[in-house]
């Protein structure tokens, strides 16, 4: 369907209101913000519909404008006053570093303060630039409607990323109260993702279409750029008429279900040693939309060097950045993997090369599926996973935590159905709580459920107050094991044959989350035995206001499988 740019009007307005119909004519419904900032325009905001949610700290406005996005397939914004812009920059880092589409606006004191020891004034503007592909100053009202199009198309377009707008005013009060003959115009492409779909050369495609059908052993790897393009049917249809197996970064963890029988899984240090393995027997990788970094190919060290790789990516430049590509396709994920399957002729039968990577699936399989089961007590992670598994709604978004909550839900929480999402950060601890937030903002519709470790959670533990004064329902799950369950390995590697006190480094209180959350004005749910989880999620899935259901999980179980570098399973 055509997006097209539609003129609302033209005529004398504040910048308040001009920000207000701007947002509102893109499809925004939520903005997160720490007061004190645009005040005029969030008043105007109010008029329109648009939710205002005040946060406890700039961080998490940004995350929960990162979940926003994530969930919604449309623009988080963010915004924060000059003096907390500093902490709105740091919360940008996931954001950039998981290719979502946030739009952060600060203030910051008018010229003549500057360079004057002016009060909680320090220049702001170039933190943004290592989290931003597009950073620029707003100093008079008439830039106003240019910048502020500009910032969708740049959030939008390509490989999505967050951008910034620094508005003159420690609160933007110079342009928000400021009043110009303004056009009020929406320029409707740039309201989702992906906002263009570029297509690949045709003799480029012919060329890899080839290849991928004379390979023995390929194997499809899919990023997050083919989850933002929507590309998992393409995926799924190609991988059938070729019998290809399919790993996915954790990332694109939702693109195929858990029993596809091409799914290996997961690949790289967040992983299932079945989808490292496969890729590492492999003679020819197609990435789709990943980035190639040191996570989804533990640290490069898979495929194996001479590899032959083709690579599907909307950015040109991400081609051949890791490995050599023999043949690299500059375009959108589902356009591009759609062109490939029509030039490729189906294959009868399952290929010897797809039966043994669904060997090496099944024997993964029974390796965990006895700790999947436990009745053990305290709980073990892989149960508490299985029961989320078979509980969470078939419209259900998972959003997990970094560390040890992404591997434990990467590799033992199964995507069942073509209508859940899973969505993971990037890599800031305590991110899940606050984006599960946005994610239930941006989809109220659909149960939210979110993935954490104590750890994590006592980083923006005040956000429950904001998800109960809001009636934001999310559902949070804490795999509570009173410790930094991730840092054991390094610190004992660290202490070696030292006597020490190892505890003080990464072990906290036992503390009973259930209750701090009822204080709060949450429902809150203890578990301690595997048999009382599935009620209490059921529970928490039905309740009418946020829930947090506190697991007391093993800490002598706690470090999550690493990857192998041996390959002798």
């Amino acid at each position: 369907m055509e997006r097209k740019s539609q003129m609302i009007k033209s005529s004398k307005m504040s910048g308040a209101k001009f920000i207000a119909n701007t947002f509102k004519g893109y499809g925004v419904t939520h903005v997160f913000y720490v007061e004190g900032i645009l005040r005029r325009s969030l008043v105007e905001m109010e008029a329109l519909g648009i939710q205002r949610i005040l946060t406890h700290s700039e961080k998490t406005a940004a995350y929960m404008a990162d979940g926003y996005a994530k969930a919604s397939g449309r623009p988080g914004v963010c915004m924060a006053q000059s003096v907390g812009a500093a902490n709105l920059a740091s919360g940008l880092q996931d954001p950039f570093l998981g290719f979502s589409p946030v739009i952060a606006i600060s203030g910051r004191r008018p010229p003549i303060a500057q360079y004057r020891h002016g009060y909680q004034e320090i220049l702001h503007y170039v933190m943004f630039d290592p989290v931003t592909k597009f950073n620029a100053r707003v100093e008079t009202i008439e830039q106003l409607p240019y910048l502020l199009r500009q910032a969708f198309r740049e959030a939008t377009s390509g490989a999505p990323r967050p951008v910034h707008l620094e508005f003159c005013g420690y609160e933007g009060e110079m342009i928000d109260r400021a009043e110009a003959d303004l056009g009020l115009l929406v320029e409707e492409r740039f309201c989702r993702i992906p906002s263009i779909r570029p297509e690949p050369e045709a003799d480029c495609v012919k060329e890899a279409a080839q290849i991928l059908a004379n390979a023995e052993r390929p194997v499809i790897v899919a990023g997050g750029g083919a989850k933002t393009s929507s590309a998992g049917p393409e995926i799924i249809k190609l991988a059938e008429l070729l019998s290809i197996p399919v790993a996915t970064s954790l990332n694109g963890k939702d693109i195929i279900p858990e029993y596809h029988p091409l799914n290996v899984g997961v690949v790289g240090s967040y992983s299932r040693w079945c989808a490292n393995q496969v890729v590492w027997e492999s003679d020819m990788v197609l990435y789709v939309g990943s980035a190639t970094g040191d996570q989804v190919t533990n640290s490069w060290t898979f495929p194996k060097q001479g590899t032959r790789v083709i690579q599907i990516d909307i950015n040109p430049s991400e081609l051949g950045r890791s490995y050599p590509n023999i043949v690299g396709l500059m375009g959108d994920a589902k356009v591009t993997v759609s062109k490939l399957a029509k030039c490729v002729k189906p294959k009868k039968g399952n290929s010897t090369w797809a039966q043994r990577a669904g060997q090496l699936v099944r024997r993964w399989r029974n390796e965990v599926e006895p700790l999947r089961n436990s009745d053990a007590s305290p709980i073990m992670p892989e149960r508490l996973c299985k029961e989320i598994t078979d509980v969470l709604p078939e419209d259900g978004i998972l959003v997990s935590d970094t560390g040890n909550a992404a591997i434990w839900t990467g590799t033992m929480a199964y995507i069942m159905h073509p209508g859940q999402s899973y969505i993971r950060c990037a890599g800031s601890l305590g991110w899940a709580l606050p984006a599960s937030l946005g994610a239930k903002c941006g989809a109220p519709e659909r149960p939210v459920l979110c993935f954490i470790g104590d750890g994590g959670f006592w980083y923006h533990l005040g956000e429950l107050e904001t998800a109960a004064r809001w009636g934001i329902k999310t559902v949070t799950v804490v795999n509570n094991n009173c410790c930094l369950a991730q840092c054991i390995r390094g610190i004992n590697l660290a202490y070696g044959d030292i006597e020490g006190n190892k505890d003080h480094m990464y072990k906290f209180r036992m503390v009973n989350f259930a209750k701090l959350a009822e204080q709060i004005g949450c429902l809150g749910l203890r578990v301690e035995h595997p048999s009382e989880i599935r009620a209490a999620l059921k529970t928490a899935l039905a309740a009418d206001v946020p829930a947090v259901v506190d697991v007391v999980t093993d800490p002598e179980h706690s470090t999550a499988w690493p990857p192998s570098r041996t390959f002798n399973k």
